[in-house]
């Protein structure tokens, strides 16, 4: 499953907070894809999946969006 999350317009800690709850909800390997305006969650989603073993799919950035694409640790 494979769950949106719009977060666009907040600036930190709120998007890391939101990915933090919202991840709560998914089943392992469920996927959560994240869309922020913040420059800073890349470095906070990074460090986020590195310390709770979630595996960062993919991140991208267009026109100041930045996506992440998070699959649940199992």
């Amino acid at each position: 499953m494979s769950v949106k999350l719009d977060t666009k317009g907040f600036n930190c800690p709120i998007p890391i907070l939101k990915v933090k709850k919202a991840m709560m909800k998914l089943a392992a390997d469920d996927t959560l894809v994240v869309e922020t305006t913040d420059p800073g969650s890349v470095n906070d989603f990074e460090i986020y999946c590195r310390t709770q073993g979630h595996n960062l799919i993919e991140t991208s950035e267009e026109g100041g969006v930045f996506t992440f694409e998070i699959q649940k640790a199992p």
